[in-house]
This record gives C-alpha cells, sequence and structure tokens, in this order.
C-alpha cells in the first residue's frame, strides 16, 4: 500500500516536473522573433531561432512575423494639381525591425495594419495631389511611388516599422468622367486631324502652284526657242529664194508663175475677167514669157492670185517683190 502510495506520488511529481519544463521552454522559429513579457512588461527580446526558456505561469511570450508583410489600402479617389480626379488603388509591404517598439506603439500586426493605412492613405493624397494627371498615369510614377515610400517610412519608424515598397496598383479616371474625358480626347485628335490635313492641303496647293509656274516658265522658253527657230527657217528660207533669184531670175519668175497659176486657177464659182495684155498669162503662149498675149481669155470658176513678177534689180538677200495684181474679180 506504502508502496503504491510512493508510487502515485512520484508520477505526480514527474508529471508536474514535465508540465514545469514545457511551460518554461519555448521556440522561435526562421521567420518568427518574440517579445518575453513578464506580467505585460517586456523584459527580452528573442530574433534568433531556437529553443529559449521562460519563467513558467510568469512570462508570456508574443511571437511576431519577420518576414515581409502585406499592407492593402482601399481606393482613392483624388484630386490631381490640374483639377483632375483619379480612383488610385495602392498597396504597401514592410516588415517589423524592432518588436519592443512595435509592441508598445500597435500592439498586434491587425492595430499596426490600421495605422499604416492611415498613414499610408494620408502620403498618397498628398503627394499625388501635388502632381498633375499626365504625371500619376504616364510620365513619372516611379519617382511618385519612392516619394510615398519615403514619406510613409519617416512616419511609420516610430512603430519599429520598416516600410520596403509602396506601389499604385491602378490609377484612373473615375467612371463617371471617363466618357467626358474620351469624347474631348477624340475632339482633339480630330481638330489635329483636321489641323494636319489643311496643312496638307495648303503644301499641295503650293506644290501645284510651283508646278503650274514651272510649266508655264517651260512652255514660255520652248515657245520662245520654237519662234526663234522657226525665224531662222524663215530667214534661211528666204536668203535661199534670194540666192536661187539672184543666180536664175527667168526660172525664178517661171516657177513663181506656176505656183501662181496653181494656186489661182481652182474650181470655184468665182468668175475673173483678165485683159488679153496682163502679165498674169504671159506664159501660156511663150515658155520665155517674151511674146504678148492676144485675145480676151475667160477663166471661169477660179480665185485669182496675183502673179509674181521680177523686181528690176533683184538683191541677193531680199526675197523677191510680188508679181503685178490681176484685175479685179466679179
Amino acid at each position: 500500500m506504502t508502496a503504491r502510495l510512493f508510487g502515485g506520488v512520484g508520477l505526480a511529481i514527474l508529471a508536474a516536473i514535465g508540465i514545469l519544463a514545457y511551460l518554461s521552454l519555448f521556440v522561435v522559429h526562421q521567420t518568427q522573433q518574440a517579445l518575453v513579457l513578464r506580467f505585460g512588461e517586456p523584459v527580452r527580446v528573442v530574433k534568433i531561432a531556437g529553443l529559449y526558456t521562460k519563467l513558467p505561469l510568469i512570462d508570456n511570450v508574443e511571437l511576431l512575423d519577420k518576414r515581409i508583410l502585406d499592407l492593402d489600402s482601399p481606393p482613392l479617389e483624388i484630386i490631381a494639381s490640374d483639377q483632375k480626379r483619379l480612383v488610385v488603388d495602392a498597396f504597401g509591404r514592410y516588415k517589423i525591425i524592432d518588436p519592443l517598439r512595435f509592441y508598445q506603439a500597435a500592439g498586434s500586426v491587425a492595430g499596426a495594419d490600421q495605422r499604416l493605412s492611415v498613414l499610408l492613405n494620408s502620403a498618397v493624397r498628398q503627394v499625388l495631389g501635388e502632381s498633375t494627371f499626365e504625371t500619376v498615369v504616364r510620365d513619372q510614377r516611379s519617382a511618385l511611388m519612392q516619394r510615398i515610400t519615403e514619406r510613409v517610412n519617416r512616419e511609420a519608424g516610430s512603430f519599429g516599422i520598416q516600410v520596403i515598397d509602396v506601389r499604385i496598383r491602378r490609377a484612373d479616371l473615375p467612371a463617371a468622367n471617363s466618357e467626358a474625358i474620351y469624347q474631348r480626347m477624340q475632339t482633339e485628335r480630330q481638330r489635329e486631324a483636321t489641323e494636319i490635313r489643311a496643312q496638307g492641303e495648303q503644301a499641295a496647293r503650293r506644290i501645284r502652284a510651283e508646278a503650274d509656274r514651272a510649266a508655264t516658265v517651260i512652255v514660255a522658253e520652248a515657245n520662245r526657242e520654237s519662234e526663234q527657230v522657226r525665224g531662222d527657217g524663215d530667214a534661211t528660207r528666204t536668203n535661199t529664194f534670194a540666192l536661187a533669184y539672184g543666180a536664175n531670175p527667168e526660172f525664178f519668175d517661171f516657177y513663181r508663175s506656176m505656183q501662181a497659176y496653181q494656186v489661182g486657177l481652182k474650181a470655184g464659182t468665182t468668175r475673173m475677167l483678165i485683159s488679153p495684155n496682163s502679165e498674169f498669162f504671159r506664159y501660156f503662149n511663150d515658155a520665155t514669157g517674151a511674146a504678148p498675149l492676144t485675145g480676151m481669155p475667160v477663166v471661169r470658176g477660179a480665185t485669182p492670185a496675183p502673179a509674181v513678177s521680177a523686181p528690176a534689180t533683184p538683191a541677193p538677200v531680199t526675197p523677191p517683190a510680188p508679181a503685178a495684181p490681176a484685175p479685179a474679180a466679179q
């Protein structure tokens, strides 16, 4: 009976010792850091992973995450410096670098998220409110995010927190303004297109005017050259006739008379009365043109042409004078 009693007491003592040993030990993992509290007051900070001891039933251990934590913020409507409204969705990432200060300032991760969310929203409104719409959406987005990160990090240092990064997930116009902005952009593009078309039409007209002027100048020069060539040809022709007349005046008179017959004696309705002594028919009866003509020949249906007679003293450089004109026709 006594042995059984002592055996039960021993087991109880062993169980109590095991319980005390369990309550006096705690484990810190690689992704954690610990803060040992004694009656609610911090007494020790543990940042290295391992097995540690504490006073059972007196000390309490608060385990904090050592990894990078995410901070989400609800979308914010911001008015940029150019009075344009923006809907901005931003988020941040942070980690706890001072567990004691973090516990004293925030108490828990949920409390820290709430306070950091206020700081993040304030920094986003202040930084983006000083910028224009184009700067936020297109030009300097990375620089603005860096400024927001620095501002939040300065204010979050009192919580034992280091803000790693703040990112703008989305920055768009409100749904109510999107259609109006789209219409305005479309109108501006149409105006630019109209202006470009007008400039192109003006350039086309200028090019056409220059081309027409150049064509007119070319045609005028060509006409001038053609008239010059034609004048040179006529001068050569006249000189040739003059030389031919000077070489053989009799043959030249005969040739010109034959041309006058061919032109004047054509079929038609004109009646022509010519005197028998007319010089026009002097080659009809005599090939030399020296014999006088007798009779009064009448030619019907022909249009007379003036006969050509040689001048008294021909010049070699001037064309021959035309022959005496025929009598008037009726």
